[in-house]
């Protein structure tokens, strides 16, 4: 585990490098609201070594081990850091035409990354692109259980400022400024894009994955795991990793050089 160079008044950024083959999309994977490096588990490693590709795990800015985020936490936030702070990132690593592998607001912000930069694919996980009451509700559940102990728990095991990282996701999701938030209007995505929520996630609806249908104009393709909630990666990993092997392998293949041998 590494940590880049300080990025201006936001300090490193906590990340982790899986070497592959350099000649297909690297792999980049974008944390949900209360996640970080560690949080993805093996899942990363297991899905690099099953694609065979370079892969890029890092904790955003106030998450893990990175420096802290100075900035308040807007509504915006996911769009600042898809098209104002993630391009700098991976410029700074030379990862272009990413596939990005995004869970929750990182599903989002993959999605508004690839509506303004080159990728060669998305793969969301318990995507946001509009406020709903099942929102509410699960963050209200979570708030419950931060402040009854097993959630703050779980979570300084993973940061190095739990309290931080809790307080600047759900109160930004539970302001009066959030009620309105919707980025589907925002989007404009023409690279394949798989999308996968289980059908009993407990922070979205179904209609989710139906709005991203909408905005985007590549191949699109969605998997619904029966019985699984919003960490798709963590309690059916076989099935995802098969899923998106099998959706890279149609949708972004082989480099041409390889293809025509």
């Amino acid at each position: 585990m590494r940590g880049l160079p300080r990025c201006g008044a936001r300090g490193p950024v906590e990340h982790v490098l899986i070497d592959g083959r350099p000649d297909l999309a690297p792999l980049v994977f974008l944390h949900g609201g209360l996640g970080c490096v560690a949080a993805w588990g093996r899942f990363p490693a297991r899905l690099a070594a099953a694609t065979g590709r370079r892969a890029l795990v890092y904790s955003r800015h106030g998450h893990g081990g990175s420096g802290p985020d100075p900035l308040p936490r807007t509504p915006r936030y996911m769009h600042e850091h898809a098209q104002d702070l993630l391009p700098g990132l991976l410029d700074a690593l030379g990862l272009h035409r990413p596939v990005l592998v995004g869970h929750s607001d990182g599903a989002s912000i993959a999605l508004l990354h690839a509506s303004v930069r080159p990728v060669a694919a998305v793969v969301g996980m318990g995507p946001h692109l509009y406020f709903e009451e099942e929102n509410r509700l699960g963050i209200e559940a979570a708030r419950a259980s931060y402040e009854a102990g097993p959630l703050a728990k779980k979570l300084a095991l993973v940061h190095d400022d739990p309290r931080g990282v809790f307080d600047r996701w759900s109160g930004v999701w539970l302001s009066p400024g959030f009620r309105d938030w919707d980025i589907e209007g925002d989007l404009d995505v023409t690279a394949p894009v798989l999308m996968i929520q289980g059908d009993a996630d407990e922070y979205g609806s179904l209609g989710q994955l139906d709005a991203a249908a909408r905005a985007v104009r590549g191949p699109f393709r969605r998997l619904v795991p029966e019985g699984c909630d919003h960490y798709p990666y963590l309690v059916c990993p076989d099935l995802v990793i098969e899923s998106v092997g099998d959706f890279l392998d149609a949708h972004v293949g082989a480099p041409a050089a390889e293809a025509v041998r």
